[in-house]
């Protein structure tokens, strides 16, 4: 089923398919060295769905990707909504279901300590369910919400962020156009990210629900795992990663089975890292922009463009404050703290920095992720991050802090190095010598971490 959306188009089809009306048999995940076909998959749902209990809200606490996949579905089929938390650390979990009274949680394993009501999955290999190969596909309303993001907490509390069913068409319908242009209609993706992570839905759910696409049910993390399951699943292969994840399979040294593609978001990706990545694996890396509030809304490949191409649909509008995005998945503007420059009328901009990530100190100004990737290329240094700090001093600025992993150096070489790189006025007093920085699973740095971990080294 085609559904095709205009910027200006007001009114969307008020009920659309859960999965796209494909062939029955159609592959839609791998999982455990098996293909499952789109029909055995429903056949799972309406399994699941009928064991939920009435709610209104449920957490999916899902690792395994195809159970994930199954779980979101039967909760849509009830006419409930996913809640995705942006960990799932018990404490992220008690948050949000505690901001949700009278939700339960659902996961495929057993979970010590386990949430509040928590539901364990059928082992759905176990448990043989009649297929209808003539079945048709569930029309769910456009309108509902079916998922509830959080944003990471990278710059402060997470928060909540709705989608609609219409509104996940839509957005589906770009990445799809940018990853059909370049690797063709038909692929399966290997993702290392999660699937309640707003990048991870979009990439490694919609994409098998909403398009002829299958996906790998696990989530490798280590290199091996990672060439583990791309050799489980049939080419054209993409990668869908971030650039932790990615620095980490180059370091390895590690060989991959042939990719069409790789796809990689949720943190700046370096150029020297995307021109690695090329090298070491023969294939076009793609880099993807958008964020929990909006979704993906434009794509570039970093060795080739600086500059980023809007999908289609969407607009661009550059404030003081940041940048207004209208896009197809969005019933209103929303406001981001990007800064851009738009070129080739309106199609493409250039990131600047983000508002909240620009310096200005005795009329000097610089940003902080230039600092941090000026700290990044010091030779020694593995990781490391510069951030601002709460409450300023008696003229109103926030001191700079640094967090560095790097074995074998100490502060004062790194910030000698630094004091050759930048201003002295940026230089982040304190830095601080760390074993890890507290990245989440996609790799990003919640801002209450960052302060934590600072803390415990003053």
């Amino acid at each position: 089923m085609a559904i095709v959306y205009d910027t200006y188009q007001r009114e969307a089809p008020s009920r659309l398919p859960l999965l796209s009306a494909a062939d029955p048999a159609r592959v839609l995940a791998w999982r455990n060295g098996h293909a499952v076909s789109a029909a055995q998959f429903m056949a799972h749902v309406h399994l699941v769905a009928a064991r939920l209990p009435v709610a209104t809200t449920a957490v999916n606490l899902c690792e395994d990707r195809y159970a994930f996949l199954v779980a979101f579905c039967a909760i849509v089929l009830r006419g409930q909504t996913n809640l995705l938390p942006s960990s799932r650390a018990p404490q992220a979990v008690d948050e949000v279901m505690a901001t949700h009274p009278g939700c339960y949680a659902l996961g495929e394993q057993a979970l010590d300590p386990a949430p509040h009501g928590y539901r364990q999955l059928p082992s759905l290999e176990e448990i043989a369910v009649p297929v209808d190969a003539d079945a048709t596909w569930p029309l769910i309303p456009a309108d509902q919400v079916v998922a509830i993001g959080y944003t990471s907490g990278s710059t402060g509390m997470p928060s909540e962020n709705r989608k609609t069913w219409h509104s996940f068409h839509a957005s589906n319908a770009g990445n799809l156009a940018m990853l059909q242009a370049a690797v063709g209609s038909h692929f399966t993706v290997v993702a290392t990210v999660p699937s309640q992570h707003m990048y991870g839905m979009e990439m490694s759910v919609l994409l098998p629900l909403l398009s002829e696409v299958s996906v790998h049910a696990g989530r490798p993390f280590f290199p091996a795992d990672v060439a583990t399951a791309l050799a489980a699943v049939p080419a054209p292969r993409v990668l869908v990663t971030t650039p932790v994840h990615l620095r980490a399979l180059v370091e390895s040294g590690i060989a991959l089975p042939p990719i069409a593609a790789m796809v990689s978001a949720t943190a700046p990706l370096p150029v020297e890292l995307a021109t690695a990545a090329e090298r070491c694996f023969g294939a076009p890396l793609l880099e993807v922009f958008g964020s929990t509030e909006t979704c993906v809304f434009a794509s570039r490949r970093p060795t080739v463009d600086e500059d980023w191409l809007l999908y289609d649909g969407a607009i661009l509008h550059p404030q003081p404050d940041g940048t207004a995005v209208e896009a197809p998945q969005l019933t209103a503007p929303i406001t981001l703290a990007d800064i851009v420059s738009l070129s080739d009328g309106g199609r493409r901009f250039r990131l600047r920095g983000r508002h909240a990530d620009m310096l200005e100190i005795a009329g000097k100004r610089a940003s902080l992720s230039d600092l941090s990737r000026r700290l990044l290329a010091i030779p020694g240094v593995e990781d490391g991050v510069v951030f601002q700090l709460d409450g300023g001093d008696a003229l109103g600025i926030h001191r700079i802090a640094a967090l560095a992993v790097a074995p074998g150096l100490d502060e004062h070489v790194i910030l000698d190095a630094l004091r050759r790189a930048i201003d002295p006025l940026f230089l982040p007093r304190p830095l601080r010598l760390v074993a890890a920085l507290p990245r989440n699973e996609t790799g990003k740095l919640p801002r209450a971490a960052l302060l934590e971990l600072l803390q415990h080294h003053d």
